[in-house]
């Protein structure tokens, strides 16, 4: 026993010893618990990744649908865009048919107005002329039917000059 007191065997031995004992009570005291929490933290970072990719999934689902409904959107714009402007250019057109067609009714009015005109300005003047001639007749006659001879002649003359309609 005097060896294991010995300092050079004495001191490995119970270095050994003293080591063992540590050993035995570090893996019965903290070896179990810093094994747990090195596992637990291992499975929280596992969950975090795992989460991490499931957001970054539903991130890329929800870009993906912000693009479709931007490309709907656009698309409904452009379409309504083209309905307002087809809308537009129709409206424009029968404004267009409609300024025509009453600038052709107001001028086939003028025309009809005109034509009317011109029939009571002729029909006026026909009377004045008769009514001229009427005048201009009893006179000559008056002056020239003194004589039955003169009558005659003159009623001969009358006939021959007038021409019938």
């Amino acid at each position: 026993m005097e060896a294991f007191l010995n300092t050079v065997y004495g001191t490995v031995f119970w270095s050994t010893i003293s080591f063992l004992v540590v050993l035995v009570l570090m893996r019965r005291m903290a070896w179990g618990p810093i094994l747990q929490g090195l596992k637990e933290r291992e499975e929280e970072i596992d969950g975090a990744l795992n989460k991490a990719k499931e957001a970054r999934a539903e991130i890329e689902n929800l870009q993906s649908d912000n693009e479709r409904l931007l490309q709907e959107a656009r698309a409904e714009r452009d379409g309504m865009l083209r309905d307002a402007r087809d809308m537009a250019d129709k409206l424009v057109a029968d404004a267009k048919q409609l300024a025509k067609d009453e600038g052709q009714r107001m001028i086939d009015q003028a025309k009809q107005a005109i034509d009317g005109e011109r029939a009571a300005a002729v029909a006026d003047l026909k009377a004045e002329v008769a009514k001229l001639s009427l005048e201009i007749a009893e006179k000559l006659v008056r002056q020239e039917l003194k004589e039955d001879a003169a009558q005659q002649e003159l009623i001969g003359r009358m006939i021959s000059d007038s021409k019938l309609n």
